[in-house]
């Protein structure tokens, strides 16, 4: 039987880092079937197209996966594939939490054949032989023989083969960037984020968060082994294709349990298995000196920071008061030390914020090191506690919000601020934080570091620019990078200079830089690994 496993486009802007469960479901398949695999936000297509793609290659079972802002797009995408005769299962986070919608059970229109409810990793083979002959079911959800939901230990862990799937279609960079890209590096030929996951669920429980919901408050852990093995494959591609892959650790939370996270890293640099990776960690994780210098020395570049707000009151409403806004700049300032960019990340429209709370967060982040600011509206995500705290108060004006999906508009009234106040300072936000101005501004306050690292952050920045404004087409390039024509210019001039006169290289400049002397004499009195270390794993 041929499959297609289909993941419906974000809404909000292209996303060249393939989703893992697709990965995943493929690896876990049982022999005979061959899956095919299209992620909308790197490879567009129309319905029509989507049909006809599904005609030509006679596949005979589409899996969607979903989560709440594609469910507008993922159930058209199914209505036009059950229309041409093919059966559709859908799984993922939204179906898990509102399943009667899938199937027509809630007054509305049936778009799906059959759902998966919560992970699937044991219940997908089972889809997949049901459909072979014939016999799918209308749900199916892991459980045990007394009934109740079973969670995979993710010990064994399926082997994704890495080292030879087809990864064009998520090359991360627009071709028009790449001759600028080309100057970090000659391995950056192609640019590939690749997820994995070490991990599965998270104890927090914050209120506005689906990640408990789905996945659990029991953390499950993969073998160290595993992942080294994994980096393995993907450092040695990279060195075979003269391209640059980085990892992104999808885990909801990589260091929850830092005993643990210590030993990976490691293992890690003991395998001499770094890559440059991403993980989510919370800020009051970072507070370990240890954990930071290891992160560093494994191949960590960028931490995605949830600090949401610096309002003490907004974070004890949303569950979330481990975080402590006055440790903010002392744990970015502690990942600068190390060369590790920080994104951090923010909800607008909580209920303690008021005018002019956009200002007040960017005060804060223009007194911390360079970093990568990312903004949200509060969204009440189906089965939270809080879409049921707002719909019990009366606040929900957009009950099903998500199946007329809208960008960034509010689906429920804020406490201090009108919905439009919201958006101005949502906006606000965004443009403050990623104006040429702003961009030039950031670059140069990371003058003391090498041209490498200040071209890949500002690279970076234009690319988060695009998050809130669109940014998709090469016209759209081609005018943002008019408008930061003085920063590029600056990085050309530089590397000319430094072509013609090569003698003061990229290490001299790193470790002569003020945080590297810095970093060199609290090595020398406390004799721990630290930043030179780390920038001897840069080089």
């Amino acid at each position: 039987m041929k499959i297609l496993l289909y993941n419906p486009d974000n809404g909000v802007t292209r996303n060249f880092m393939p989703h893992l469960w697709m990965f995943l479901l493929q690896a876990i398949t049982p022999p005979g079937h061959e899956v095919t695999l299209i992620d909308a936000n790197a490879r567009a297509m129309s319905d029509d197209e989507i049909v006809k793609f599904i005609k030509e290659q006679k596949i005979e079972l589409v899996g969607i996966g979903a989560m709440t802002r594609m469910a507008e797009k993922a159930y058209r995408v199914a209505d036009a594939i059950r229309a041409a005769g093919v059966p559709v299962v859908m799984g993922g986070p939204h179906v898990t939490e509102v399943p009667d919608e899938a199937l027509g059970r809630d007054g509305g229109p049936r778009h799906v054949d059959a759902i998966a409810l919560g992970e699937a990793d044991e219940t997908w083979p089972k889809i997949v032989e049901d459909a072979a002959r014939g016999e799918l079911k209308e749900i199916y959800e892991p459980l045990d023989e007394a009934g109740k939901e079973r969670k995979p230990s993710l010990q064994p862990y399926p082997e994704i083969p890495w080292e030879s799937l087809d990864l064009d279609q998520f090359d991360f960079f627009p071709r028009i960037l790449r001759p600028l890209l080309s100057r970090v590096g000659p391995r950056w030929q192609t640019f590939h984020i690749i997820p994995i996951e070490s991990g599965r669920g998270c104890p927090y429980g914050c209120e506005f968060c689906t990640v408990t919901g789905f996945f659990g408050d029991s953390i499950r852990f993969r073998t160290n082994q595993s992942i080294v093995d994994e980096l393995l494959k993907l450092k040695a591609r990279a060195k075979k294709e003269s391209g640059f892959f980085t990892v992104f650790f999808v885990d909801d939370n990589f260091a929850i349990s830092i005993k643990r996270t210590k030993s990976l890293l490691r293992d890690i640099i003991a395998a001499d298995a770094q890559v440059p990776w991403t993980a989510q960690i919370s800020a009051n994780l970072l507070r370990d000196e240890e954990l930071v210098d290891l992160i560093a020395r494994s191949g960590g570049r960028m931490i995605f920071i949830g600090m949401e707000s610096i309002d003490h009151v907004n974070l004890a409403d949303v569950n979330k008061s481990f975080n402590k806004p006055e440790e903010y700049a002392a744990v970015l300032n502690r990942l600068d030390e190390r060369n590790i960019h920080a994104v951090t990340s923010f909800i607008i429209g909580l209920d303690n914020d008021t005018p002019g709370v956009a200002d007040r967060i960017l005060q804060q982040v223009r007194t911390w090191p360079a970093g990568l600011p990312i903004f949200g509206q509060l969204t009440p995500f189906p089965s939270t506690p809080l879409y049921k705290r707002l719909l019990k108060d009366g606040r929900l004006i957009r009950p099903k919000h998500w199946l007329k999906f809208e960008r960034y508009s509010m689906a429920h009234r804020p406490l201090k601020m009108t919905i439009d106040e919201t958006h101005q300072e949502l906006h606000h936000a965004w443009a403050a934080s990623y104006s040429p101005e702003r961009n030039a501004e950031v670059i140069q306050s990371m003058s003391h570091k090498a041209l490498g690292p200040r071209v890949f952050h500002f690279i970076t920045r234009l690319v988060f620019r695009a998050i809130y404004f669109p940014q998709t087409t090469k016209r759209a390039w081609m005018k943002v990078v008019w408008q930061n024509r003085s920063t590029i210019s600056g990085f050309v001039k530089e590397g000319l200079g430094m072509m013609l006169s090569p003698k003061k290289t990229s290490r001299d400049r790193i470790e002569n830089s003020p945080a590297a002397v810095n970093a060199k004499k609290a090595d020398d009195h406390v004799n721990r690994p630290s930043i030179v270390s780390a920038r001897r794993i840069l080089d």
